[in-house]
């Protein structure tokens, strides 16, 4: 088995590729480490892709994928880890910000102190305030929701086993939550090392602040599906039956009141001339609502999933 699998997701940075790719083998074999390079072009619209053409002649240990258009870096991942065969996987941004010298020790904290994970931690950025504040809020938030006591959650430099990447599923943003999806997936022992922020030396960010707003819904999102995305009619039959029970049992209230106020000669109205009637009966259609959508629901997800089905155009090997 290899030692390393080193997973790089790119979108338009073919000015970066020849100085990365120099410096992870420099850093390779400085430490005689056996290893590959994965890159995966995000449907880039410059020259990325015959920029990696040409390296894969330099480097031997280089494999590329490219996408026929832009998924998103949770898709790039999702097929680099797909591809990985090494003992311990890393990954890194492709803009030259994380730095390669970080990964022997890396490794070392994987290999020998047995971590499944080890998560960058950039504390010194170089980056503007409207990027940092945002991402310290976003964090904290994910801390909150999630019990994973890390720092910075969005951190690229990331090293993993082999055997936690093949249990992840990333589509739309979830990349922000590997270390999430490895806890629930029973890979607990989570940890972080500081790593060194390097500016970025060529072309422009590709993430704007709707970034943020995105995550956020994400982590919602994935906070529901892995509590209730295998038994989802535990929670909709729940709600549906509550909902049900909460009708039924004010309309017989309202029934009862009636009968015994007619008993007793008592002044009574109409049980349909009650608002709470009305409320009583939006509650139980509601209910039966909730019990259908749960019980499709168990139905759905007998069903082969499609979210990480990507196309890919053309591969290096």
């Amino acid at each position: 088995m290899l030692q390393l699998s080193i997973v790089v997701p790119l979108y338009n940075e073919a000015e970066s590729l020849p100085e990365l790719c120099s410096w992870i083998d420099r850093v390779m074999k400085e430490n005689t480490f056996s290893y590959e390079m994965i890159f995966v072009n995000d449907g880039s619209n410059d020259n990325s892709w015959e920029v990696l053409k040409q390296l894969s002649t330099q480097y031997s240990s280089l494999q590329a994928i490219s996408f026929a258009r832009n998924y998103g870096k949770s898709a790039a991942l999702h097929e680099g880890f797909t591809k990985a065969s090494g003992q311990v996987v890393i990954t890194m941004d492709a803009d030259l910000q994380d730095s390669p010298d970080e990964i022997p020790e890396l490794y070392r904290l994987i290999t020998e102190e047995n971590y499944d994970l080890i998560s960058g931690w950039k504390q010194k950025r170089f980056d503007p305030l409207s990027k940092t504040i945002p991402t310290k809020l976003y964090n904290a938030a994910t801390r909150k929701l999630s019990g994973v006591k890390l720092n910075d959650f969005n951190c690229g430099l990331k090293a993993y086993k082999l055997e936690v990447v093949k249990t992840i599923r990333l589509y739309g943003e979830m990349h922000r939550y590997i270390p999430v999806q490895a806890k629930w997936n029973g890979f607990t022992k989570i940890g972080e090392k500081v790593v060194q922020h390097q500016a970025r030396k060529y072309g422009v960010t590709k993430f704007g602040l709707e970034r943020f707003l995105f995550g956020f819904l994400d982590l919602l999102s994935i906070s529901f599906v892995q509590i209730f995305g295998k038994r989802p009619m535990h929670l909709f039959g729940s709600l549906g039956i509550l909902s049900f029970l909460t009708g039924s049992g004010l309309t017989t209230w309202l029934i009862g009141e009636k009968l015994y106020n007619i008993a007793y000669n008592l002044k009574y109205r109409n049980v349909t001339d009650n608002p709470l009637f009305f409320l009583a009966l939006v509650a139980i259609i509601l209910g039966v609502q909730l019990f259908l959508a749960g019980f499709i629901g168990e139905l759905l997800i007998t069903n082969s999933d499609k979210t990480t089905n990507y196309q890919i155009k053309e591969e290096i090997s």
